[in-house]
């Protein structure tokens, strides 16, 4: 199944105001019976290995700075997609992230079901609050156009 980037058409505004980046990527699926939740668990069930050694690399290079690395020293929540947070759900869409002091980040899959055929489509939303907010951003968003695409292949697998 192919992936395609499109654009955002979440409804950035009332999920994350003031997001300074969003990207959207888009898969169809067969699966006419998966809903939002599913699709983000078998997104974030695991992750590519040249992904898991990228973000293990970054967690090196983040810690001396003081960021988050992969829910370390945080209380988890009591619902979790993966390592993020979920901040709201539905049957046909689910969100995920958390705000920090550098920048906000929301994750949204949206799931849709028309004619026979689902698609599913992952959005990221990013608002920074300052240069290391944007600097991190700059950095990981070639990884990220990357990352997002071979997630969402998971989920039609």
């Amino acid at each position: 199944m192919k992936v395609r980037e499109i654009t955002p058409s979440a409804d950035t505004d009332t999920l994350l105001a003031g997001a300074h980046f969003a990207d959207a990527f888009q898969i169809e699926i067969e699966d006419c019976d998966l809903d939002a939740r599913r699709a983000a668990e078998r997104m974030m069930a695991r992750q590519p290995r040249w992904a898991e050694a990228l973000l293990s690399l970054r967690n090196l290079l983040v810690v001396p700075l003081g960021l988050r690395t992969s829910g370390a020293g945080l209380v988890p929540p009591r619902d979790m997609i993966g390592i993020f947070p979920v901040v709201s759900q539905t049957p046909y869409r689910l969100i995920a992230g958390f705000n920090d002091r550098h920048l906000d980040f929301r994750v949204v899959v949206d799931v849709t079901h028309s004619g026979g055929v689902g698609q599913v489509t992952a959005t990221t939303l990013v608002k920074t609050h300052n240069w290391f907010g944007r600097t991190y951003l700059a950095i990981i968003t070639p990884f990220h156009r990357l990352i997002v695409p071979a997630l969402l292949r998971q989920v039609a697998a």
